[in-house]
């Protein structure tokens, strides 16, 4: 894929082109990045974007942030399923995220997939059923505090994610 600063994205053979995200959106997946990082057991790494799912010819995807197995990340790739997926919405992604692209991770089997929104300050936890679809199991919004236990035990609020932080000195 060309090097242009967008991001390119294949779903089942098909070619996604979307821009480069904006500021907030790189805020948001960076905090969260570090809240997850904080709380991530060795055996998992927390990844960032731009890094590439790829679990076969047809499907070649960048979440925002992804926790995986250190023993299945190579240096370029991750060729199996992470165990958790973020994707964090942009103006023009929301429609994707929230279906194609979720479609796609429950294909892989990612067990959870989180979406987070970072105008309403809002994270919707998804988690893969036995039937291979999907079920919600939270929506929070703003200081509410969200609480997970899959796939590491983890604690923070939408509002910590989107919050302007002032420096001093």
């Amino acid at each position: 894929m060309p090097d242009d600063g967008r991001r390119y994205e294949l779903i089942d053979g098909e070619l996604l082109v979307s821009p480069a995200p904006g500021l907030p959106h790189r805020r948001v997946a960076f905090r969260l990045a570090r809240v997850l990082d904080d709380a991530c057991p060795d055996e998992l790494e927390v990844v960032i974007a731009p890094f590439v799912v790829r679990p076969d010819d047809s499907n070649e995807l960048q979440p925002d942030v992804l926790v995986a197995s250190r023993s299945d990340l190579t240096d370029k790739n991750l060729p199996k399923a992470p165990v958790l997926v973020v994707e964090v919405f942009s103006p023009n992604s929301r429609l994707v995220d929230a279906n194609l692209k979720r479609a796609a991770y429950a294909r892989m089997g990612v067990p959870s997939y989180w979406l987070i929104d970072p105008v309403k300050p809002s994270v919707t936890v998804l988690e893969l059923g036995e039937d291979g679809d999907y079920r919600k199991i939270a929506h929070l919004e703003g200081d509410e505090v969200l609480t997970v236990d899959a796939p590491f035990p983890v604690r923070f609020s939408p509002a910590q994610l989107v919050t302007e932080r002032r420096r001093t000195g």
